[in-house]
């Protein structure tokens, strides 16, 4: 058995739209970055990477590189997902704390859990999703950025 830590953050930008664990969260702007700015997916991806020990998202997907420019998060975690196949491995417990002042999260918990299930190819019962505030502390407690801690648990049977 193996763990990954994974760990991601983005800033809120005016004019995008607010993506969430591969869903749509209703608010008035969305993550700024390279890509659709999906701290929950980056998160997992680098957990997986970890646990795997392979190249981390900045060296998969550089921001250097204008080819990956606004590429869905969806695609990176697929890309890992496919890594995680290749290896032989078989996840048994990812588990996600998401760091936001706002939007309230809870009422997406149900759709987050099952658009990552999906996207991994595991059971819902796998996954477990928890959102936090900072108590209006620093830059995520004035509402101006969104974080994004995971562990993943792996065997290869």
């Amino acid at each position: 058995m193996r763990t990954g830590l994974g760990f991601d953050i983005h800033c809120f930008e005016e004019g995008k739209i607010l993506v969430l664990a591969g869903i749509q969260i209703p608010y008035h702007c969305g993550l700024k970055g390279h890509s659709d700015g999906d701290v929950v997916l980056h998160a997992i991806s680098d957990a997986i990477s970890g646990a795997l020990g392979i190249e981390d998202i900045g060296t998969r997907f550089p921001d250097t590189d204008k080819t990956f420019k606004g590429i869905k998060s969806t695609r990176i975690l697929k890309s890992y997902r496919d890594s995680l196949m290749l290896a032989g491995a078989k996840i048994y417990n990812l588990d996600i704390i998401i760091i936001a002042e706002k939007p309230k999260l809870q009422p997406w918990y149900g759709a987050m859990k099952e658009s990552i299930a999906q996207m991994l190819e595991i059971s819902g019962s796998c996954v477990s999703i928890k959102a936090k505030t900072m108590e209006g502390l620093g830059e995520i407690g004035k509402g101006k950025a969104i974080a994004c801690f995971t562990s993943i648990l792996i065997d290869f049977p």
